[in-house]
């Protein structure tokens, strides 16, 4: 191993020795003393190079570095830390083991911030930004607490495939692509082949892993390609415990950011709130007085709303329930695709789930027709091709137990959690209509 510690770990003890690795972030040339600002994935620390007591070779090392500069730094911590980063070391060796060849292209430190849009074009670089890795630290440690619930109830993870045979969805949001010399499809979401899984009699399952749409949006809210945290169980009763799994999974996400993540919020000025009851729940038809009420006025049994109307339910759900999340349930059957369970005795609704955050929906799922009949019919209702679909439906003519599940949008739910405006800052390298590199 090159380095031994972590900067985090360093010791405060006078005369403690540690092994340390990083980038220069900063050097400051003073008469008696050079000081090295050295920063890894935990923190930075502060390399004390005094002049009058530095080896020949460790200041010779010294004098030579400038930032983003990558070193390896050996040395002992001091009597009285004197630096505002709380970590210090008198450097006994240090080693160069790659030098930047001229001043980064964007403003890593975020003292004059570069745009969006340049940051992005340069995003290996941006993400030696604090602030930006920070996301990706609170999007993992959330993600740790949807798995440790997963796990705590039964689920197993599973990997399906992201090559299709034949458009999941129906519709023209697909990319499309060759298969030796077949055409195949990105899947828009791997939900059918969950499905299959329950038919498999696999009960509960769980599958973390990108989706694409061929969406041509370029708004702060969407992405071509996106992650989302999916889960499927079986012997359900109905929808309502599909809402109970998905309202645990989150609280349980949100309790791992709050504990572990303190830092990283404090750099976006944000705060967990963890809601001790339920998550609220709005159905339609009801749903389509309080649209009007509020401005909006969708078509009954064909809409559902606008992203503008979307928002205006956040804010509904806020002022009236004092609560971030709440759940759409009851959805018309009209706008929803062609696995949904619809309600027996009211068919123009459909079993179909979705989650708000802070007016913007992170999630959708619902119960899933798991009858053989219905689930033909349904295709032929919405004029999608049988002999496409037969891969699928096939399956079903040999029984299935009732199931139903979810799947969760990670880049939108990271961009609500700390108040940030494009969701492309929530993705490690995004990818839009017009985005492809890096």
């Amino acid at each position: 191993m090159l380095r031994v510690d972590y900067i985090k770990d360093i010791p405060t003890t006078h005369g403690s020795k540690a092994m340390v690795g990083g980038r220069v972030v900063k050097v400051n040339d003073l008469k008696s003393a050079k000081f090295i600002w050295l920063r890894d994935i935990t923190g930075a620390v502060q390399i004390t190079v005094l002049k009058k007591d530095a080896a020949p070779e460790v200041m010779k090392k010294a004098e030579g570095l400038m930032p983003n500069d990558f070193v390896i730094v050996e040395g002992t911590v001091p009597k009285e830390i004197k630096t505002s980063l709380g970590r210090e070391l008198l450097p006994s060796r240090i080693e160069i083991v790659s030098k930047s060849h001229g001043p980064s292209p964007i403003d890593i430190e975020g003292i004059n911030e570069s745009s969006v849009d340049k940051r992005l074009s340069w995003r290996a670089l941006d993400l030696r930004n604090p602030k930006q890795a920070a996301v990706f630290l609170v999007q993992s440690k959330l993600l740790e607490g949807m798995q440790r619930y997963l796990y705590s109830k039964r689920f197993m993870q599973t990997f399906t495939p992201s090559l299709m045979g034949s458009s999941s969805e129906g519709g023209s949001e697909v990319f499309s692509l060759k298969h030796f010399g077949k055409n195949a499809y990105l899947r828009q979401d791997p939900q059918l082949h969950r499905q299959l899984l329950m038919v498999a009699g696999f009960e509960r399952v769980y599958e973390i892993g990108p989706s694409w749409r061929a969406e041509l949006s370029n708004t702060s809210a969407h992405l071509t390609e996106h992650r989302t945290c999916a889960a499927e169980m079986s012997y359900i009763e109905n929808e309502k415990d599909v809402i109970e799994v998905e309202e645990g999974l989150i609280k349980s996400a949100l309790k791992a950011v709050e504990d572990e993540c303190r830092e990283e919020l404090g750099l976006f000025g944000a705060e967990i709130k963890i809601p001790d009851s339920r998550f609220p729940v709005l159905e339609f038809p009801a749903i389509y007085d309080i649209l009007e009420e509020l401005g909006f006025k969708p078509k009954r049994g064909e809409e559902d709303y606008s992203k503008q109307g979307e928002a205006a339910l956040g804010d509904y759900v806020k002022k009236k329930y004092h609560s971030d999340f709440f759940f759409v349930n009851r959805f018309p059957y009209a706008i929803k695709p062609f696995y949904v369970m619809r309600f027996d005795e009211e068919p123009e609704w459909a079993r179909s789930v979705d989650l708000i955050y802070k007016g913007l929906e992170i999630s959708s799922g619902g119960q899933r027709e798991h009858r053989h009949e219905k689930i033909i019919e349904q295709a032929k209702s919405k004029g999608l091709s049988l002999d496409g679909l037969k891969w699928f439906t096939e399956f079903f003519r040999y029984g299935a137990p009732p199931h139903g599940g979810f799947s969760i949008g990670i880049e939108r739910i990271t961009m609500k959690i700390l108040g940030m405006q494009n969701v492309r800052e929530a993705a490690l390298f995004p990818r839009t209509p017009d985005m492809l590199v890096p």
